[in-house]
Formats: structure tokens, sequence, C-alpha cells
């Protein structure tokens, strides 16, 4: 006997993002990525439309970043080269997009000025095909330098950029509006300020189809279970028609997964864990499994295999489920 499924009825949809531009829209990209759009909880084909596949950008830093042996195994020499990084990431790896983080720029670390950062955003975007994804040094003094600077060089790219905090919105946000870029608004796992972000940010002018959410999110066990709830109320505001919270949302998926004890510590001093590289892919494909399926637009990863995992991953929960 068949059972009639009861399907809900949303008021609204998330908002879509388009990242990149073509020659024709006037950037210099092969291909664009548009995420957002959905007019449903996450995957439920049944109930509504899932407009975009969601997104994996691989991360690629301008100067060699202090990150396990397990992942920068995957990389070799290029660690030391962002524009062969990227491309690696690109060909060998089939990322969607690149999260180039000018690390480099950090006052404390080499200094790099805002024309060097801009320059290695040009070199890096001449090298790839796939929308990129920049972010400062977490200085932000100086990420108002360095972000300025890289939006003027990259005018017309239509690049996601960031990142943009309650007390430090202004400059990013005037700087994506002017040259016409995308901007990440990041608050601190709090639906209100969250809102009250994106609320600032549009009364500057920016119009809210060029904003992406960046809950800040936790890694499996880490605090993974308040980030999906907070989430989770993002995407049922959007569905309900509060336009604050109706854009897509990115979570910094390898930043956070590779934090964790579990992806790091070595077998021989917890020999229940079993093998530290299965581990390592694990910790991340798991905590991309769960953000996947709380809406997550785009995730921000940095182990390929773990990436592989969750491609696959994609593509199913992606098959219609009427």
């Amino acid at each position: 006997m068949a059972v009639a499924l009861v399907k809900e009825r949303y008021q609204s949809k998330v908002g879509e993002v388009v990242i990149g531009a073509t020659a024709a829209e006037g950037g210099t990209r092969t291909s664009v990525v548009k995420v957002g759009g959905d007019s449903t909880l996450p995957f439920l084909h049944f109930e509504g439309k899932v407009e975009n596949r969601a997104a994996i950008a691989l991360e690629v830093t301008d100067v060699p970043p202090a990150w396990s042996d397990i992942v920068k195994g995957h990389y070799g020499d290029v660690i030391h080269d962002p524009v062969a990084w990227a491309k690696k990431c690109v060909e060998e790896y089939n990322a969607d997009m690149i999260y180039l983080k000018l690390i480099g720029a950090n006052p404390e670390g080499e200094n790099r000025s805002p024309e060097e950062c801009a320059k290695v955003v040009k070199d890096v975007l001449a090298a790839v095909g796939v929308p990129l994804i920049v972010a400062g040094c977490e200085d932000p003094e100086k990420d108002n330098e360095v972000l300025a600077a890289v939006a003027e060089a990259t005018s017309g790219e239509n690049l996601l950029i960031g990142i943009a905090e309650q007390d430090n919105y202004k400059s990013i946000t005037a700087a994506a509006m002017v040259h016409k870029h995308n901007l990440i608004a990041r608050s601190p796992l709090d639906i209100n300020i969250c809102k009250q972000l994106n609320i600032l940010i549009s009364e500057m002018g920016l119009p809210l189809n060029r904003i992406v959410i960046d809950p800040m999110i936790g890694g499996l066990g880490y605090g993974i279970e308040y980030a999906y709830s907070i989430m989770e109320r993002a995407r049922l505001g959007s569905l309900a028609n509060d336009k604050m919270l109706s854009m897509p949302m990115i979570c910094t998926v390898g930043y956070e997964a590779n934090r964790a004890k579990e992806a790091n510590a070595a077998e021989e001093e917890f020999p229940g864990w079993g093998d530290l590289n299965d581990r390592a892919i694990l910790w991340e494909a798991l905590t991309a499994a769960g953000l996947l399926q709380v809406g997550a637009s785009i995730l921000l990863m940095r182990n390929p295999a773990a990436v592989k995992l969750v491609q696959q991953n994609i593509a199913d929960l992606m098959e219609m489920n009427a």
C-alpha cells in the first residue's frame, strides 16, 4: 500500500549568488559557480527544488602553511608556489573553486604589501579558469588594505572576498561594492549577529545576492552540533522569507576539522583510534557531510582524499528522491 508523503511548502527560498565572471561578463573565468537558490530543506527533492549543487573550494595559501604532514603530503613541492598549487587543485583534484588565503600579509609574519598580495591573486587567476574565493590574514587593519587592493586589481572577476565582521565590515564592503565582487559575512555562531551584520552590509548598498554567510562552524566533535543548530535556524529563516538570512552559507571545513586531536594524534599515542591517515581523511569528510545536511553551499576543504569522498556524497545526494 502506497503512503502519501506530507510535503511542506515554504514561503520563499535561499538567495542565489554567482561567483566568477566569464569573458562575456567582463571577467576571465572559463566557468562560474552558482550557489543557493533552494526552495526546500537540503536535498528534499520531493518538497521543492534543489537549485545548485554544493561547491567545494580547495584551500591554497600564498606562503607555505603550518599544516599536518598528512595534508601537505598530497601537494608536495607545489605548496611553495601558490600558482602551481592552485593548478594542481583544479587539474588533479577537480576543485570547483580555489580558496586563496593571503596569510603572507600578516604583520607578524612576512608582512607582505597589499600590492604583493594583489599580484599573487592575479597570478592565480591567470593560471586557473575556476572562480576564486580570497581571504586575508585575519589581521583586521591589514586585511582592509589588502582586500581593497585585491578588489581593485581584479575588478570584473566577481570574486568572493572576505572576511567582513561586525567590527570590521565597512572598508571590505565598500571594496566589494565599487569593484563588483561578492562578500563573505562572518558571525560567531550567533543568529542575531548574523542578521544584524547582513542588515549593516545591505544598508551600505551591497545587494543581498552578493552576500554569503560564514556562520563560523565547528569540526566533528568540536562544536559541530551547535553550528548545525545555528545553520538550521538560518536555513528555516530563509525559507520563511527572512531576507536577512536568505543567503547561501560557506563553511571552513578544512580548518576546523584539522584542528581536532583525532585528525592529528599519532596511532602510537592512541592505538584504539586506528590509522592516522584514515582518521584525518574521515574527520574532514564527515565534518563536510554533516554540514551538507543542514544547507552548506560552499565547503572550504584541505585534504584532497576527503574531497573525493565528499564529491561522491554530493553526487548521491543530488539524485532525485521523489
